[in-house]
């Protein structure tokens, strides 16, 4: 398929996990796309892995969660593209503690990082975007924002924020011809999903290590024989974003393998 010829895209996590992999879909569909990711490292990864159609890849430094950084990096990337048509908001971090036990730094950098930094993504990038040819958002919620996933307060909190959020932005910009959906990934295996708890709290986002797992009544998706790689979500951004999406806005799709079906 070459969907995104001649489209323009800007990709937040683009240095590894489902970021990564949509920043390649989209290129191995014609699209020009600028990955953009707070590591340098991930983003050197992105670069390499493009291969031949790196000559369309443009890499840039971000720290969603701050203003200043989210408007020299928009700036730059619509520079560099001449414009923007795309926006996927694929950046995010996970965090997992005893809630009672979550100081109240932890539970602010979540939300900073994953609410907060969408909606500055978004509001940097209106105005390319509504210049655009067949604009289009695709913004990161989770399973998280609907099913219980515990000890997972700050970052469910966080992802439901995203999915109202994106149903209010649908209304606002549909006569501009903005379409904005999400995703809401599960049992999907990423950088995100891996990690260890350490004395009751976890550094990344492993549960716990007295994590109560009887809480958990469903962990394995009902399709295939585990979780799924990062590019069975990177399909669907790709298919939200195109025109073969051009009559769907103010929605979220499911990408759990039917785990919670």
């Amino acid at each position: 398929m070459n969907r995104y010829i001649g489209r323009r895209a800007l990709i937040t996590g683009g240095g590894s996990g489902i970021g990564q992999a949509t920043v390649l879909r989209l290129l191995a569909e014609g699209g020009s796309v600028v990955a953009a990711d707070i590591s340098e490292a991930g983003l050197h990864d992105t670069l390499t892995r493009a291969g031949e159609v790196g000559g369309r890849l443009t890499t840039v430094v971000v720290d969603i969660s701050s203003e200043a950084s989210v408007r020299e990096a928009v700036g730059s990337a619509v520079s560099t593209l001449g414009g923007l048509d795309v926006l996927v908001n694929a950046a995010g971090i996970l965090r997992s503690s005893h809630t009672e036990d979550t100081p109240l730094e932890l539970f602010e950098t979540v939300i900073r990082v994953n609410l907060t930094g969408t909606f500055l993504m978004v509001r940097e990038a209106i105005p390319a975007l509504s210049a655009g040819d067949g604009p289009a958002v695709v913004n990161f919620s989770s399973t998280s924002a609907g099913f219980a996933h515990p000890y997972m307060a700050a970052y469910a909190a966080s992802k439901g924020g995203i999915q109202s959020m994106t149903h209010a932005l649908a209304a606002e910009y549909s006569k501009r011809g903005i379409r904005f959906n999400c995703v809401q990934p599960g049992s999907i295996s990423s950088g995100m999903t891996d990690g260890s708890g350490q004395s009751g709290q976890s550094v990344g986002p492993g549960l716990p290590e007295d994590a109560d797992w009887s809480l958990f009544t469903k962990l394995q998706p009902i399709l295939g024989s585990g979780f799924a790689g990062p590019e069975s979500v990177a399909g669907v951004v790709a298919m939200l974003a195109s025109a073969d999406g051009a009559f769907i806005t103010g929605t979220e799709v499911r990408v759990d393998g039917g785990t919670h079906a």
